[in-house]
């Protein structure tokens, strides 16, 4: 490997911009010339070795370059981040440049080998891992203070210098993309190779699961409405349609993780090696020795993080919860109050205003889940958690607790507490439909209105008399630097999560929960791959064999479904029956259900682990 890097050249006359950097337009010049050096610097003296070219524009004071690397340069880097290629004998093996002639499509003049997204994702990664050497600050700021090993790219981001580093885009693939994905109303299934090749396979799975979910509500949906419409008022009869609620949101999660291993050992990621995680960009601490690696870096007592998170963060969330259960409590006294005004004035205004509480309850929780998302994100921040894996993981752990119990609290109050069946479905009804309206303008309507002031803005630069090439790609640059950017599947999982849960656990007394969200589901596919298209700057790929931690949270809800399925079965009139002498009997009757069903629960993962053994490899 070391010889490889020795006669690696890197002067290339066909220079392939792939990643755009923005320095501030107070950077210094001799800041801009020390980190332009560290970029294009050989490996041995801790550069990357990779390609920088200046952009000129005509406006004054933005200092803005372009990257990119020789085909020998990004093949020596594939090796280096482990990306996962198809041989000619249809295996998948990590890619070595020395075997390069074993791996299918290969070629010295064919530099499609790599996709645009995984070249980019390599020089990200090399711009990562600049680090210093024996700099003590960077040149120019004296105040941003440096020691060996210290990621250079990182301290430019949290001193200010270094605006953004996003991956360029590619107009005629994105445009062939668009016109696959959504630029035609069709059935069928979406161009998820097109995807990840394009942004990566984060996204693409993200869009994969989007599309399997809705896929799997339709049997849900197809059952729902002859339900709905056959047993409209006569709620003794949801006994049926709750056992097949908990079966299918069981097997659902369950066939998921067949198609996404298949998905992904096709992609090669399935089989790629987790590298060592870095210190995440906004972790602080006093400089000393990392017992693992020996380099030096900042180190933070673990003690006091768990401080912050036992005395400060956690008695937070433990407020906020108490404070959106108060808030439930007010809208039972608003439904109280909306019943005794129809049962007074009993007329067609009066039986509106029975759905008015539950519509102000739904934007309420809308609002208080967004205000608390930040929230979370402070205190997650706060805590100074050392690696970004870590950070993500008490982030969503404070959102999904928070929004489980804003968004399901009430309808389990009225179910277990109240037993009143009527208001559950209206109320399950409310909640679902309302906030996929309010999601639906957010990530539907603003996204479109949006592409429209971007594609005015874009025609009228593209009008300018002093176009030609070098200023074309000019444009494009600055058109995107000045696009939002795109913050991650957080939300994106988060939207379904809940959604999942709106099904999963109360359907069985409103059916059409389903049905409402294949409709939404429908429309959420088109409306965020406009946005990945036209609306935020593309990401930089990132290598996923799965969804991550979103599993194990559907999982759960799975489980919650389960129990609160069996209640509801246990609570029928039906079963009461069986049980009219003993009421111990049938709760512990009951228990015993919810106790089997949950340990029966593992059959259809064990089934589904075993057709996958016995199965060929894909």
């Amino acid at each position: 490997m070391a010889q490889s890097w020795s006669f690696l050249d890197i002067c290339e006359s066909d220079f392939r911009p792939l990643v755009v950097i923005e320095l501030a337009k107070s950077a210094k010049a001799e800041t801009i010339e020390w980190f332009t050096k560290r970029i294009v610097d050989k490996k041995a003296k801790g550069g990357a070795q990779l390609l920088v070219k200046p952009l000129l524009t005509e406006k004054e004071g933005e200092n803005i370059y372009l990257v990119g690397a020789s085909h020998l340069r990004l093949l020596l880097g594939a090796e280096t981040v482990g990306l996962v290629k198809e041989c000619n004998d249809n295996s998948m093996r990590t890619f070595t440049y020395s075997s390069r002639k074993t791996f299918k499509g290969f070629a010295d003049d064919n530099h499609d080998f790599l996709t645009m997204a995984e070249c980019q994702y390599i020089i990200k990664h090399e711009l990562e891992n600049l680090r210093a050497k024996d700099e003590k600050m960077i040149p120019g700021y004296p105040q941003a203070k440096l020691y060996p090993g210290k990621s250079i790219v990182r301290r430019l981001l949290t001193s200010g210098i270094l605006v953004q580093i996003f991956p360029l885009q590619d107009r005629e693939e994105l445009k062939k993309l668009c016109h696959s994905w959504y630029g035609r109303v069709k059935v069928g299934c979406q161009p998820l190779d097109e995807i990840r090749s394009y942004f990566g396979e984060t996204i693409a799975l993200y869009f994969a699961f989007l599309e399997y979910f809705t896929f799997a509500l339709i049997p849900m949906a197809v059952i729902g409405i002859p339900y709905y419409v056959f047993a409209w008022e006569d709620f003794d009869k949801y006994v049926m349609f709750a056992i097949f609620n908990l079966l299918w949101s069981t097997v659902m999660l369950e066939v998921w993780k067949r198609i996404c291993a298949t998905m992904t050992y096709r992609w090669g990621t399935l089989l790629m090696k987790r590298q060592f995680e870095e210190p995440r960009p906004g972790f602080h601490g006093v400089l000393g020795i990392n017992p693992i690696t020996g380099r030096e870096e900042p180190v933070y007592s673990s003690i006091k993080r768990q401080l912050r998170i036992y005395l400060v963060s956690l008695p937070f969330v433990c407020f906020c919860l108490y404070f959106s259960l108060y808030v439930m409590m007010i809208y039972f006294d608003l439904e109280e109050w909306a019943l005794d005004y129809h049962e007074e004035n009993d007329s067609n205004f009066s039986s509106l205003m029975l759905f008015v509480p539950s519509i102000i309850y739904a934007v309420v929780i809308e609002i208080m889940n967004r205000i608390y998302r930040y929230a979370a994100e402070f205190l997650t921040s706060w805590e100074n958690h050392r690696l970004e894996s870590s950070y993500q993981n008490h982030l969503i752990l404070k959102v999904l607790v928070f929004n489980f119990l804003n968004c399901f609290a009430s309808l389990f109050y009225i179910a277990f507490v109240l037993f009143d069946m009527h208001l559950l479905r209206q109320s399950l009804a409310t909640l679902l439909i309302t906030s996929q309206i309010l999601n639906q303008l957010a990530e539907s309507l603003l996204p479109y209105w949006l592409q429209k002031r971007y594609n005015k803005r874009m025609k009228k630069r593209l009008c300018s008399p002093k176009i030609d090439k070098d200023l074309s790609l000019a444009e494009q640059v600055n058109l995107e630097k000045e696009m939002g950017t795109y913050c991650g599947t957080f939300d994106d999982y988060l939207e379904l999560f809940l959604q999942f849960g709106y099904v999963s656990l109360f359907s069985c007394v409103y059916p059409l929960a389903a049905v409402f969200a294949v409709l939404n589901n429908i429309t959420e596919i088109y409306s965020d791959a406009l946005k990945m298209c036209n609306v935020y700057k593309r990401p930089f790929a990132e290598p996923t064999a799965n969804i991550g931690v979103w599993q194990l949270a559907f999982e759960i809800m799975s489980v919650i479904s389960v129990v609160t399925n069996c209640i509801l079965i246990g609570m029928s009139p039906q079963v009461n029956a069986l049980f009219s002498d003993s009421k111990m009997e049938h709760i512990l009757t009951v228990a015993l259900v919810e106790t089997t069903a949950t340990s029966v629960m593992g059959v259809p993962d064990s089934c589904i682990s075993g057709c996958q053994v016995l199965a060929p490899k894909p």
